[in-house]
């Protein structure tokens, strides 16, 4: 309305556009460099609340005819999409299976319990390899690998001792360790060993690493919705501390996209995430 130009030609402007407009006398288009490629995008993680307004977008679009499904034919001949399928973590997660659940058959299995003792670090570093397949559905994984990863680092001698089978839940020496819960149910574990600049870190700051990796890798999870995030001591240090270094401010700024409650949670009965780190 503070627009005098739209004010007078009100038909040229209207609220709401009818539809596509009509053709014109002048075609439009794009033209490429014959060496180039239209641009593909691999599939990602959307937050539920920004794949909602996506949705709403879309169909309000659809609605006003500025854009259609496509049915052409054509699509039956050309060459298939470069990312066709589905994430692997996805379809587990929509898994839903009997109350009994289910038995993997054994003869799928036999070929991982009959592995033999790892002899060199090559070995070590094959089996390592399958099991990180699967270490966003198995508890504790980092710490249970945790005694292998360290055979095969360089200049580090071969011995194979029972510590190969032990846990270690030590926070300070092994890494960080999370886990997503929902009504009283897990989710989703995660867990990692600490890298070598990381073991200089103060402890408020391990705690605060430990929150910051867990809200990257479930941002697609916690982001637009509250987060109670528990941790065995309190965080107040670097909230309330005005001289902080440029990697707490870093983290600070990360933590503003979330909306998150930090509790206090006592570390005797944080099971879980600590047997995890």
């Amino acid at each position: 309305e503070s627009v005098l130009v739209v004010n007078e030609f009100l038909e040229v402007f209207p609220y709401y556009l009818p539809g596509i407009p009509s053709e014109r006398e002048i075609d439009f288009g794009i033209d490429l460099p014959s060496n180039k490629q239209l641009i593909s995008i691999p599939h990602y993680r959307m937050a539920q609340p920004k794949l909602k307004e996506l949705k709403e977008k879309l169909k309000d679009l659809l609605d006003k005819g500025f854009i259609r499904p496509n049915y052409y034919q054509l699509n039956k001949v050309t060459i298939k999409n470069k990312y066709p399928h589905p994430r692997i973590y996805d379809l587990c997660y929509q898994l839903q299976v009997s109350v009994k659940f289910i038995d993997v058959d054994p003869k799928k299995t036999d070929a991982i319990k009959s592995w033999l003792r790892h002899l060199t670090p090559l070995d070590i570093s094959s089996f390592l390899g399958l099991s990180d397949y699967y270490r966003r559905f198995v508890e504790e994984i980092s710490s249970i690998v945790s005694p292998l990863t360290t055979l095969t680092q360089k200049k580090m001698k071969f011995i194979w001792s029972e510590a190969c089978f032990v846990v270690y839940c030590d926070a300070s020496r092994i890494g960080l360790g999370c886990v997503v819960m929902q009504n009283g149910h897990d989710i989703v574990y995660a867990s990692r060993q600490l890298k070598i600049h990381e073991k200089n870190y103060l402890t408020h700051d391990l705690e605060l690493a430990e929150v910051v990796f867990a809200l990257k890798i479930w941002r697609h999870y916690l982001y637009g919705v509250h987060v109670d995030v528990y941790r065995p001591q309190e965080l107040q240090y670097v909230f309330n501390h005005k001289d902080l270094n440029l990697r707490q401010r870093r983290w600070l700024e990360l933590l503003k996209d979330y909306e998150i409650s930090v509790l206090y949670h006592p570390g005797k009965v944080n099971v879980v995430a600590d047997a995890l780190s």
